[in-house]
């Protein structure tokens, strides 16, 4: 035990907080006393579930004192065995519960720090984050570890250097109202995602971790079954992103005056990204907000600004460039620019605030010619104007 860490001080720290630790188990009768003696130093307030052990685990638990057991025949999986604690957890009282693996990689002298991090960010979700580049590492480890960390930005927009630790904190108080679906490893991604989306913060600390030798190492996670389960989670989870979480989040920020000209502010004047990809952003949205594709616009825009890496929050503010206001403009120019390409077969349109999509039916390929050549040309004007407007107004904005 750290020299500086005071265990009464931090038993206390958990009381007051209403912090508990909860370690899921099953079959880890070789490590789960050790496990349960190493945390009983820092807090008393302990919760053990038994998920369906058959190696003798659950006679240890039972003859544990000072643990709350939860325990039930059938092996559901690692996410259920969560669901169950963190329902017992709230219903208990406790607002914030540690989660820590049974099978002895995480180290109870980092319990502290979990709770140290709480005070300055409460109602956080706080990742225990492994440091990766130890030899000591597996492979697959290593991999699932860059590719969950990949998903999760896409699926969020938040780095986060370690979405695969069971070591973690949750404020349980603010997912008591969620309703989960997963029941296995997957269960530590969707819920993971799905606070980011409610908008309870992600924060990470640095952790220690023990992977024992080959051989001697106990996992029962299922490479190519709990992998297919991972990817089709992340599969569902990036289409919803795409299809409404992204939506739901641009049209909140467009209707609060605010936060719209804090978030256009901040992405022009990012000193992290050059002029030239902002320009881009822009030019891109606009292009996307006019090629002919009305209904999927916005979805198709976010998912290449992600695939491409331009600035997501630019290329949306510019796609809506299409708007109900500007569809009879963009309609008309359409038609217009179309008629260049159609010779003597071109159709005439006057403007008015009669022009709906109805109208362009009669001549449906030079809308589609003229669509397409003004997204390019309004992509290109756009693009070049804002690329001169960032130079001429650099640098710093002031924020109102």
């Amino acid at each position: 035990m750290p020299m500086s860490v005071d265990p009464v001080a931090v038993q206390a720290d958990f009381t007051h907080t209403k912090t508990c630790v909860i370690i899921p188990t099953y079959n880890n009768a070789g490590t789960i006393k050790a496990v349960i003696n190493d945390v009983s130093v820092y807090t008393g307030e302990l919760i053990v579930v038994n998920d369906g052990s058959t190696d003798g685990t659950e006679e240890i638990l039972k003859s544990t004192k000072g643990i709350q057991l939860i325990t039930y025949p059938e092996n559901r999986g690692k996410g259920w065995a969560l669901r169950q604690a963190f329902r017992y957890a709230s219903e208990k009282g406790y607002q914030n519960a540690i989660t820590i693996d049974s099978d002895g990689q995480h180290f109870a002298k980092d319990l502290p720090a979990f709770i140290d991090k709480l005070k300055f960010s409460p109602d956080s979700v706080i990742m225990g984050a492994r440091n990766m580049d130890q030899e000591s590492i597996p492979g697959k480890s290593s991999f699932g570890h860059k590719f969950s960390n990949f998903w999760f930005k896409v699926e969020t927009g938040i780095n986060c250097p370690d979405t695969q630790t069971g070591y973690r904190l949750y404020p349980l108080h603010l997912l008591k109202d969620l309703h989960f679906f997963t029941r296995k490893y997957e269960f530590e991604i969707e819920v993971l995602v799905r606070a980011a989306w409610k908008g309870i913060p992600v924060e990470s600390i640095p952790i220690s971790v023990y992977y024992a030798p080959e051989g001697k190492r106990i996992s029962h996670f299922r490479p190519f079954k709990d992998f297919t389960r991972i990817s089709i989670l992340n599969t569902i989870l990036v289409l919803i992103t795409f299809l409404y979480i992204k939506p739901r989040n641009f049209f909140s920020t467009l209707f609060d005056r605010k936060k719209l000209k804090q978030a256009v502010t901040e992405q022009l004047f990012n000193p992290n990204q050059s002029d030239l990809l902002k320009s881009l952003s822009i030019a891109f949205g606009i292009f996307m907000g006019i090629v002919p594709i009305w209904g999927f616009q916005l979805v198709v825009a976010i998912f290449f600004s992600v695939l491409l890496r331009l600035n997501t929050a630019l290329v949306i503010i510019a796609a809506n460039i299409s708007i109900p206001p500007m569809i009879p403009l963009i309609i008309f120019l359409s038609y217009k620019t179309g008629a260049l390409w159609m010779g003597s077969e071109k159709q005439t349109l006057d403007f008015s605030s009669d022009i709906t999509i109805d109208a362009i039916k009669n001549n449906l390929e030079q809308y589609i010619h003229g669509s397409c050549s003004l997204a390019i040309i309004a992509a290109v004007v756009f693009g070049l104007i804002s690329f001169i407007l960032l130079k001429i107004f650099k640098r710093k904005p002031v924020l109102a």
